[in-house]
């Protein structure tokens, strides 16, 4: 079963510095129906304007990916790491027991497009931690290159959950395929272009939850990227 989740379907908030489109509920959007999948609590689609940014804030007690699709981002925490997160870099940050940080958009002319996801950890107060590994395009290109696992695999960052989080950089009119094991489940994003997935179609913005499938195929009909979770 593949459950389309349209890309206008999705919570929208405009602040003015920050356009954002939440695939779950999140801050002052609610829908009963979609308060995450599985261990996959957020995807938020952020636009950040030229020198605005978050200010410093608290979490705890999740895990936290940055993939950043356009633009810079600047990241400070409070257990003293600062860095840039570039397209092709993935960033995790453990929350644990709590950790304080901001995201600025370092630059005084380019707005930054991002994708924030927040998943469950397995463990509660774990200790903060931070990661951040660069992905080139030509692993990703037409091929499910993993960028988050359980255990740090094939130099993927490291989450405390039982998932795996693929990305793709799809040609037009190559594809994918991914076999599910028993009892795990997908949730697709598109991040650009138009894909089909088994038979039916995705464009950008939109998602799809994949329930008892085994096996699935993702077609490009154009230019297109894309992250798969594949979720315990």
């Amino acid at each position: 079963m593949i459950i389309l989740r349209k890309s206008e379907e999705r919570g929208h908030a405009n602040h003015g510095w920050l356009d954002s489109y939440h695939t779950f509920s999140f801050a002052n959007y609610y829908d009963p129906d979609y308060m995450g999948f599985k261990s996959l609590r957020v995807i938020n689609e952020d636009r950040v304007e030229p020198a605005r940014g978050f200010g410093t804030h608290p979490h705890r007690d999740m895990e936290i990916i940055t993939y950043v699709l356009e633009g810079a981002l600047e990241h400070k925490d409070s257990i003293g790491n600062g860095s840039i997160i570039r397209p092709g870099d993935v960033q995790k940050m453990s929350a644990g027991t709590g950790i304080l940080h901001s995201e600025y958009n370092p630059s005084e002319s380019e707005s930054v497009h991002l994708l924030q996801i927040w998943i469950v950890p397995n463990q509660r107060n774990l200790p903060a931690s931070y990661e951040q590994k660069n992905f080139s395009e030509a692993e990703k290109r037409n091929h499910l290159r993993l960028i988050a696992s359980t255990d740090g695999r094939e130099n993927s960052v490291t989450v405390y959950q039982d998932v795996n989080l693929y990305a793709t950089v799809l040609d037009a009119g190559k594809n994918v395929t991914h076999q599910l094991k028993e009892g795990r489940e997908v949730w697709l994003q598109v991040v650009r272009g138009d894909v089909q997935l088994n038979d039916i179609m995705l464009r950008a913005g939109d998602g799809a939850a994949i329930v008892d499938e085994t096996y699935l195929k993702i077609e490009a009909k154009t230019a297109s990227e894309l992250l798969l979770f594949d979720l315990g």
